[in-house]
């Protein structure tokens, strides 16, 4: 073990689309304590999802505790905090009372899908060239502009300086810094700032002066640019932790935070990839697949993202293309609460198997429109291929293939707008922890699949972040050796092989896509 001074742990807050982990992380990069907690998930209309950002706030204060607790660890060995959040979700609160103004409106949300529309009739050139995104009701301004439109009083409030607005990870460090020494803002209370990663996914900040843009701010109705938080480094110090965390959790300790990352670009991070070409994928609730490509950004022919993945210092990032896929997970949990044909995955699994072959059954999972390549808000589910010999068994196995089918489509798309091949994806997420669909994954995708020890990788990521920060490790190239594989799947099927699934799955898609524009009273979105 390296010493540093007696602080010798990491605390990170991983808080993410269903709960938020707690970790505390030791200088080899293994963790040492781990706690969880959920948060309600309230969909009020169908498309609609919302967080109560009071209770992430009490769930984050819960989890440290517990963190700490189970460990049973002096708070004192505390050297850094980090935070790695879910992405795109928007808190909207009073910077005086600490108040949330509305709940959190989620990533998932689709409510702002008729807003997106108007954006992409008429600013989809403009918003592309600015910021490497595509006008989708998934980022985050267009549930700001959302907000601003609904909530009665909100727009005079923001004009006022009485809101802010902030993905999750600013609602956090606010809450975390608030009447601490050092906060990196002239506010009264909290740190008010993000990361640039985390800045990038709004669809109001220019990737490439690597600030909030005028221009993108009225392109649907004002936001004020001193109601969003100020966009910094993903690794540098913020502000140190309040009394009312510091006293109550940390026994006192006053401990830096010095790290916000968005949890895919940590994942990313979390499996060292340094350099450009290296790749992975997080099988979470979505599956999120991003490769690192340099201090240059590449803009996608392919239907992806130009994304920012992380920076050490003001005015200087590293850039990633990312392929956001809107269901992974969320395809078992299809399976066992919605259509009820399976107990758990491991059942699920069990059924896969149980079958030779699909038969021809695809199952395109587009709950909520599809995501990258193919970014169609009108897409829909499709369950295709059927005959009188269809089982449970077959549904189960096509709804597990369908998540190697959309990871292969958007490594295809990297692939050609990279020009060049992959020989290892890099695996993270509870989802990758099933053997049977990590091996179809490398069997579609025709090269290696690397699980590493750990599948909390995005917890990793904003460790070594923090880390990095204060000197606790020295360096990339120190950081580099931390991570360790685990399991390795190498294809199985040949060439002919995969491309037949692989047609069979496009087709499928085609199907799904469109759908509804062609019933659209069946899906009745404000």
């Amino acid at each position: 073990m390296i010493e540093r001074g007696g602080k010798d742990l990491i605390l990170v807050i991983d808080q993410g689309t269903t709960g938020t982990h707690a970790a505390l992380i030791d200088n080899e990069g293994r963790m040492v304590s781990y706690a969880y907690r959920k948060h309600e998930q309230i969909t009020p209309r169908p498309g609609w999802v919302e967080y109560d950002p009071t209770e992430i706030w009490w769930n984050v204060k819960a989890v440290i505790a517990k963190v700490i607790k189970t460990s049973g660890i002096d708070s004192a060995r505390i050297a850094a905090i980090g935070v790695a959040n879910q992405r795109e979700t928007v808190v909207v609160w009073d910077p005086r009372s600490g108040r949330p103004l509305y709940n959190a409106i989620a990533w998932r949300c689709r409510r702002s899908t008729k807003l997106a529309e108007r954006l992409r009739e008429g600013h989809a050139a403009l918003i592309r060239s600015k910021t490497g995104l595509i006008p989708d009701p998934y980022f985050t301004g267009t549930k700001i502009w959302w907000l601003l439109e609904n909530v009665e009083g909100l727009r005079e409030r923001a004009a006022r300086g009485e809101a802010f607005f902030g993905t999750v990870d600013s609602w956090i460090v606010w809450n975390l810094t608030r009447g601490g020494r050092d906060v990196a803002t002239p506010w009264a209370g909290g740190a008010f700032v993000t990361d640039y990663s985390n800045a990038s996914r709004t669809m109001l900040f220019d990737i490439y002066r690597l600030d909030w843009d005028p221009e993108l701010l009225e392109v649907q109705g004002r936001i004020p640019q001193n109601a969003l938080p100020v966009p910094m480094p993903s690794s540098t110090v913020y502000g140190y932790v309040g009394p009312h965390v510091s006293q109550v959790l940390l026994n006192g300790a006053e401990v830096p935070v010095c790290a916000i990352i968005g949890d895919q670009q940590a994942a990313l991070f979390g499996h060292t990839a340094f350099d450009v070409g290296d790749i992975k994928a997080t099988y979470g609730t979505g599956n999120f697949v991003l490769v690192n490509t340099g201090d240059k950004p590449v803009e996608s022919r392919s239907g992806l993202l130009t994304t920012i993945y992380y920076s050490l210092e003001r005015n200087r990032v590293t850039y990633a293309l990312e392929g956001s896929i809107f269901v992974a997970g969320a395809v078992l949990r299809w399976l066992k609460k919605v259509v009820r044909i399976v107990e758990d995955e491991e059942e699920a699994t069990r059924l896969a198997r149980s079958v030779e072959s699909n038969e021809g059954i695809y199952f395109v999972p587009a709950f909520t429109g599809l995501g990258a390549p193919y970014w169609d808000m009108h897409a829909r589910g499709v369950l295709i291929g059927m005959t009188d010999r269809t089982g449970k068994a077959h549904i189960a196995r096509a709804a597990l293939e369908s998540i190697a089918y959309m990871t292969a489509d958007v490594v295809e798309a990297m692939s050609s707008d990279l020009g060049m091949r992959f020989r290892e994806l890099r695996v993270d997420g509870r989802v990758a922890s099933n053997d049977w669909l990590m091996q179809f994954q490398a069997d579609v995708l025709g090269f290696r699949v690397v699980v590493p020890e750990t599948l909390k990788v995005a917890t990793l990521g904003a460790a070594f972040l923090a880390g990095l920060a204060i000197g606790f490790w020295r360096g990339l190239g120190e950081v580099r050796r931390l991570w360790r594989p685990s399991k390795v799947f190498e294809p199985r099927i040949d060439e002919e092989e995969r491309l037949k699934l692989r047609r069979g799955w496009r087709a499928a898609v085609m199907r799904a896509q469109g759908w509804a524009k062609e019933v659209p009273w069946a899906y009745p979105l404000k």
